[in-house]
């Protein structure tokens, strides 16, 4: 039997008596960082064997988990914070569990990106997380737009050291979109800034920004300082929308009629052609 076990993203006391039994009664715990895992498993007095699972070598580790768990052992499967398989490794490895029809159950608990979600107070009706932000300046444009047009709330990763990059580009895009960073969350510090991103800029100023980053972006409303061409093709091409589809999404993005988007569409057909 496999357990994928939330573990807490900062307060250490933050996790379930139901995670500290299986935690307690398991035969091996997978982590990502042994490091890591130990200073928890020593907060909660338990010793355990470990053995390091991460991105890196889930591969080659699957077959041995694999007749561990065929050999009737219990493992537990965490990462270093937060819900194991977010932007952390195991869905491969829960894939191969499906196929062989091994057993195996997810334990609730700490999810930084639901945390998030909550404390940024933009609604949770209807939201998406998207990972990580991308590095270069391209994708990242196209990963804001998506982001800017989903109807609903969407959530990211960033880097501390990005963010104020990250913020001056959004800015460029969209200087009126309300966003909100979310650091730290559960510790000592945290922090919730909610605002535009020039905003969001200034908060951050006079200080150096640390911590663990989750930036928080609700449905962009006006206008945006993007191309109709850009506008166009990253609704077709990275959402799979139709044209008609693209061009409804597109004029309420840009704060223009559904016809004027309709006839530029058609004029750069004229012209592509």
């Amino acid at each position: 039997m496999l357990y994928i076990i939330a573990t807490p993203i900062g307060n250490l006391d933050d996790i379930t008596l139901r995670a500290i039994k299986a935690l307690k009664e398991c035969d091996l715990i997978l982590c990502e960082d042994t490091r890591e895992s130990k200073k928890l498993l020593f907060h909660l007095e338990i010793k355990k064997k470990l053995l390091s699972y991460h991105s890196f070598n889930e591969k080659e580790r699957e077959d041995e988990i694999i007749d561990r768990l065929k050999s009737g052992e219990t493992i537990c499967l965490i990462s270093d914070a937060g819900t194991p398989l977010i932007n952390d490794p195991g869905s491969p490895l829960i894939q191969r569990l499906i196929k062989e029809n091994l057993e195996f159950t997810a334990l609730p608990g700490p999810c930084s990106v639901i945390n998030a979600l909550l404390l940024s107070g933009m609604g949770s009706e209807r939201f998406q997380f998207m990972g990580f932000l991308p590095k270069k300046s391209g994708e990242k444009r196209s990963f804001v737009l998506r982001a800017l047009s989903f109807h609903g709330t969407s959530l990211v990763f960033e880097s501390p050291k990005r963010l104020i990059k990250t913020l001056k580009e959004i800015d460029e895009i969209a200087p009126t979109a309300q966003l909100a960073v979310i650091r730290e969350m559960t510790k000592r510090y945290e922090e919730r800034v909610s605002g535009t991103p020039k905003e969001i800029i200034q908060h951050f100023a006079s200080k150096e920004v640390k911590g663990e980053i989750v930036l928080v972006f609700k449905k962009h409303e006006n206008e945006i300082d993007c191309s109709l061409e850009e506008i166009l093709a990253l609704l077709q091409e990275e959402l799979g929308l139709s044209l008609k589809e693209a061009i409804k999404k597109a004029a309420h993005l840009m704060g223009k009629s559904k016809r004027e988007v309709y006839k530029y569409a058609l004029d750069q057909r004229c012209t592509d052609g």
